[in-house]
């Protein structure tokens, strides 16, 4: 895997593709487990529509799963966006406050030195 620019990509992005692989198979090997559980309740199955309930149970639990992903990635963005918001419109007040602090010390040397 290079970037666009030819350049290695960083450790870091190589832990995280690995770390998503990681989970995915962990993913299905947890989907196969329960599709697995689920059929062994249904002893009227024959093998082949066993085989096909498990395919497709295994499919819809990992379907399902990354819905969920999605959907806690998307709120991770949300916050995040939010809070750099905070900390902007925080930062502005401090900054503010602070050049108002200074401007108030100023005028106050500069009336007490001219008396």
């Amino acid at each position: 895997m290079t970037t666009m620019d030819d350049r290695p990509p960083s450790p870091r992005a190589l832990i995280d593709e690995l770390e998503g692989h990681l989970l995915i198979e962990a993913t299905k090997a947890e989907g196969r487990t329960e599709s697995a559980r689920f059929t062994h309740s249904l002893a009227w199955l024959t093998d082949t529509q066993r085989e096909e309930v498990e395919e497709h149970f295994a499919a819809t639990y990992l379907t399902l799963t990354r819905r969920s992903w999605q959907r806690t990635a998307r709120r991770g963005r949300e916050l995040r966006a939010e809070y750099e918001a905070r900390y902007r419109a925080l930062r502005r007040r401090l900054c503010a406050v602070f050049l108002l602090g200074a401007a108030l010390a100023l005028v106050t040397v500069v009336s007490v030195s001219r008396r």
